[in-house]
């Protein structure tokens, strides 16, 4: 599934093609994605000028000159496809085709530049839906979740405090949406090996008998920011489906310090381990059992 900076990636990509410009006309292909649209999904959509292109944890958030926002999320193997009036172009040394077939192109957005944005999702566990902006605090697919790790309210203080009562593992406790937003089982396995924390670490020793946060929270805080700036920098990773919406491929896969490394010896400097893999919560974990404690 793709992960915050795959979203914010595809976010950037489709800022310049939508914001501040009108929809002409929304073409939905079937009836429904992971869940049926909505009846008026269409109308509310057609001829309106796009005002803002956001994000919330894994959401695209694009808020609309009505008033209205139009959340999409991309599932399991969603992904957006840019097609300008000139054609479509695929800078970069980087590029691989695209693999998917336009029969799952099933989310069709005209805009009136001229320009086409194409939701493909050959799983459809992707899903949209419109929704009053003054509602989003509310609505039931939003509420509940977690800061934004790369928001000002998320800090140590703030995740030693989450994490303080709590009897799941580090692992578990940040792949809670509750917890923290938007990150999932790649990144969280990339910061744990960076602030050379164990997976299996109780996620209360993040913080003091007082509740206050120790060395560990403030080095895996640190260790959240960096990879997310980095992957976000590199386009995201391109694993399974995952696309910019020019079609080239992430970077970020070439840079992955543990993930999906299983037998491989640790890139920690001076570290002599192997990269070991575990299911943990039904999902594959990647860790050094030497350097990460």
């Amino acid at each position: 599934m793709p992960e915050l900076p795959e979203v914010e990636t595809v976010r950037r990509g489709l800022q310049p093609v939508m914001e501040g410009v009108r929809i002409a006309r929304v073409e939905t292909r079937r009836g429904d994605l992971r869940f049926p649209f909505q009846k008026d999904f269409t109308a509310r959509l057609d001829g309106k000028v796009v005002t803002s292109l956001g994000r919330r944890a894994k959401y695209l958030m694009a808020d609309l000159e009505t008033g209205d926002v139009l959340l999409m999320h991309l599932g399991m193997s969603g992904s957006f496809r840019v097609a300008l009036p000139a054609g479509e172009t695929t800078p970069g040394d980087f590029h691989y085709p695209r693999s998917e077939d336009r029969t799952h192109d099933h989310v069709v957005f005209h805009m009136a530049s001229g320009a086409t944005v194409s939701f493909n999702d050959p799983r459809r566990f992707g899903y949209m839906k419109v929704i009053p902006r003054i509602e989003v605090d509310t609505e039931p697919l939003l509420r509940g979740l977690g800061p934004e790790p790369l928001g000002n309210e998320f800090d140590a203080s703030m995740l030693a405090r989450a994490c303080a009562s709590k009897k799941t593992s580090l692992k578990a406790a940040l792949l809670d949406q509750r917890v923290v937003a938007g990150l999932g089982n790649i990144y969280v396995c990339e910061a744990l090996f960076r602030a050379h924390l164990s997976p299996k670490r109780l996620a209360s020793t993040l913080a003091t008998k007082t509740g206050a946060p120790n060395d560990h929270a403030r080095r895996l805080v640190a260790a959240i920011h960096a990879v997310l700036n980095a992957a976000i920098k590199a386009g995201g990773s391109s694993l399974r489906d995952h696309r910019q919406t020019d079609g080239e491929l992430g970077y970020f896969q070439h840079s992955f310090q543990v993930y999906d490394r299983e037998g491989e010896p640790c890139k920690t400097a001076k570290c002599s381990g192997i990269v070991k893999r575990f299911t943990q919560n039904g999902r594959s974990t990647f860790w050094c059992p030497k350097c990460q404690k």
